[in-house]
Order: structure tokens, then C-alpha cells, then sequence
């Protein structure tokens, strides 16, 4: 049985995050692995300090995954995917929810765009790519605009913060 194998057992039995570990690194590898279900995809050699952090990231979104939020209002619910404010109904897409949820998860905490970038879209961060502005814009609309407090706030130069505001 191959690594390949393995992969798609894994996806069949359970859910754990899995992170591939590879000698192989063309871009054809690194997509099947990727469409094979991996969550993350390592090319060796790599340092361990970078391993650390990337099962730190899985181990956050798995964690997230069981479990719901409840802060400034904003209650979500990640087994239902729901969102309410103020109990009104918030509909989001996955990739916002998967936004939302880390950011106000980490409330009072500046997440560079790279951060955002790698943990909610799975990409290296290119500063002529616009997807992690465009993606606040769309959250903002949704989740702070038709309300007076605003919990999204952009530090300049250095990415977006969640604002826990008293309720």
C-alpha cells in the first residue's frame, strides 16, 4: 500500500487532519495529494519548527470544527455551519464561516493576511492577490454593516482584528 492509499483510506474512515510529509514535489504531487483529502502538504526537507506550526493550524481548524462560538453578540455554531448577531440570521459561505471563525476565535488578535490566506485558503500569500481583502469586504457586508458595532477592524500594515465588543 502506497502513500496514496493510505490517503484515501483515511478519508473514507475518518476525519483526523492529515498532513502529507513527501519527498515529492512537483505540482501535479501536490495537487493530488491535496484533492486526495490531505489538509496540508509538506515537501521534505522541511524545518520542524514549520511541522510544529502547521499541526498547531490543523489542530485549531479540527478543534474548531466540534464546537460553537458565542462572543460580542455573534454566536456560530460549526455543526450547523450557523451564524446569528444580535440573534438575527447571518448567512455565510463556507470559506467566510471558516474567516469569521478565525478571526473572532482569536479576538484582540492581529492575523496577517498571510495567516488568513494559508489557514482559510491553503495558499502562500502574494501580495498582488487581493482574495484576502475581497473576502473581508464580503464578510463585513454580511456580518457588520447592518449593525452600529463594527467587530472587523483592519490594522493597517499588518491585517484584521476581531473586536470583541461588551454586550
Amino acid at each position: 500500500m502506497d502513500g496514496w492509499q493510505i490517503l484515501q483510506t483515511l478519508r473514507t474512515a475518518k476525519q483526523t487532519p492529515v498532513i502529507c510529509l513527501t519527498a515529492r514535489d512537483s505540482v501535479d504531487d501536490r495537487v493530488r495529494g491535496l484533492d486526495s483529502g490531505a489538509n496540508d502538504y509538506l515537501v521534505k526537507p522541511f524545518s520542524f519548527s514549520e511541522l510544529l506550526a502547521r499541526v498547531r493550524a490543523q489542530l485549531r481548524q479540527h478543534h474548531a470544527l466540534n464546537s460553537t462560538l458565542e462572543i460580542s453578540g455573534l454566536r456560530m455554531d460549526s455543526v450547523s455551519q450557523s451564524v446569528s448577531r444580535d440573534n438575527i440570521s447571518i448567512t455565510l459561505t463556507r470559506k467566510e464561516f471558516q474567516l469569521l471563525w478565525l478571526l473572532a476565535s482569536r479576538a484582540g488578535e492581529i492575523i496577517p493576511r498571510t495567516v488568513i490566506a494559508s489557514e482559510i485558503w491553503g495558499i502562500n500569500f502574494d501580495s498582488d492577490t487581493n482574495t484576502v481583502d475581497v473576502a473581508i469586504r464580503r464578510l463585513r457586508a454580511k456580518v457588520d454593516d447592518p449593525f452600529p458595532e463594527k467587530l472587523i477592524a483592519t490594522i493597517r500594515g499588518m491585517g484584521y482584528s476581531f473586536v470583541a465588543v461588551k454586550k
